[in-house]
């Protein structure tokens, strides 16, 4: 793949099919943006809805920044701390009414004593406190309309506060809900790690030795598991191994159970937690070993899990993390990023390349079909390259660009 170097707002397209797919993201935002109104926040909400709901496609990571800016100010209007413009009518009328004020007062001027709105029950109507109105020169009928208007005003008032009131007792109890998930689920994955570490620091040079001595040749022969791994598996026996990329936040236990779904849901102590878990397909077996282990995680908008794996898109976050550790718990690795791409997930019926399904390649020709798959498919050329025989890792997360979108990384076991 070549740098062609083609740019849309600023940001940077390796490929003139990316840089096309950006001038129609381009395209479609400036069109939503003329069709809803950032400054409303009904109007953002509506339009938060429609993304949810797939309306919109995008492409490309325009796309997603876009998606990003309206998730942000959806969660200020959840939060209480957008300022919209609703109120603006509702002066607007006001303003109206005491306008026709003005003038039936030149029609009809009869001498009287002004009201001060400090001291009249019309001070509801939210004028500044210089501000007072003459009803007594007014007519019986203007005089009704006006109080009316008064007492509508009122009562739209408090409506708006009652919901605001509502939202912001919603949303607080929200936030703390998920900050709760959040600061449970570090704190565990703190404790494991420190576990892991002080346990790796108690093993001898004569354990290391003999824990890289694996016979894969035999599979009736189950290898110890790796001391620094002892103690979580007595925890949870559902460990399977660790994974972690240098200067990221991916530092984490992998877990393996019998379905691909109980750890999208639960943590390591086996509780609920929408964060999830980092878990392995469970069709992939770390002691035959298979050709490709595929590993899932959340893309959480707090970051958490594989929240930020997204950032392997640009060609320079790729050259400051070329390299990913995976263990299992019966062997360390070392892993090298192969491929960087983009895909979703198919229906059964669906004749495509299905990168999720490739866990154990048949043939030299089955395996090399699968990697030209990937190579098309990837944003830019690393130079790494597989023969049939090498093992794989594959990390998979959620992309909010298409409806069912994956993001995923191909990597190389070199040690």
């Amino acid at each position: 793949m070549t740098d062609s170097g083609f740019y849309v707002n600023g940001k940077r397209f390796a490929s003139k099919s990316d840089y096309e797919a950006a001038l129609d993201d381009k395209k479609l935002i400036d069109e939503i943006r003329s069709k809803y109104d950032f400054n409303n926040a009904e109007s953002i909400m509506t339009l938060y809805r429609d993304l949810s709901a797939s309306k919109f496609r995008f492409r490309s990571s325009l796309g997603t920044d876009f998606d990003d800016e309206v998730f942000e100010l959806t969660r200020q209007i959840k939060a209480g701390t957008f300022v919209s413009n609703d109120g603006e009518d509702e002066a607007e009328e006001k303003s109206s009414v005491f306008k026709r004020i003005k003038k039936e007062s030149k029609k009809k001027p009869v001498k009287s004593k002004p009201v001060d709105l400090k001291k009249d029950s019309t001070r509801k109507t939210g004028l500044s406190k210089k501000k007072s109105l003459d009803l007594d020169s007014m007519s019986p009928s203007m005089r009704e309309q006006v109080i009316a208007e008064i007492k509508k005003s009122e009562r739209k008032r408090k409506l708006f506060l009652f919901i605001l009131a509502g939202v912001c007792v919603a949303s607080l109890g929200y936030y703390c809900v998920y900050y709760f998930y959040i600061e449970r689920t570090e704190r565990t994955y703190d404790q494991w790690a420190e576990i892991r570490e002080a346990d790796d620091a108690n093993v001898t040079p004569e354990q290391r030795i003999k824990q890289k001595q694996i016979n894969y040749t035999d599979p009736t022969v189950v290898p110890d598991i790796l001391e620094k791994y002892k103690t979580l598996y007595n925890k949870n026996k559902s460990l399977i191994g660790w994974i972690k990329i240098a200067d990221t936040n991916i530092d984490y236990p992998v877990m393996q159970t019998s379905n691909n779904e109980y750890y999208l849901d639960h943590n390591l102590n086996q509780e609920y937690d929408k964060n999830g878990s980092i878990f392995l397909d469970m069709g992939c077996d770390v002691l035959k070993p298979s050709t490709n282990l595929i590993c899932y995680g959340h893309h959480m908008q707090s970051g958490k899990m594989f929240g930020k794996l997204g950032e392997y898109e640009k060609e320079s976050y790729y050259e400051n993390h070329k390299f990913i550790e995976f263990d299992t718990i019966y062997e360390e690795g070392l892993y090298q990023v192969m491929y960087v791409f983009r895909s979703h997930v198919y229906t059964s019926g669906e004749i495509a390349f299905k990168y999720y399904q490739f866990i154990d390649a048949t043939s030299e020709e089955e395996f090399n079909s699968y990697m030209t798959e990937m190579s098309n498919l990837a944003y830019y050329d690393t130079g790494v390259t597989a023969t049939y025989g090498d093992r794989l890792l594959t990390l998979s997360t959620c992309d909010y660009q298409e409806k069912d979108g994956r993001f995923v990384v191909v990597a190389k076991k070199i040690q």
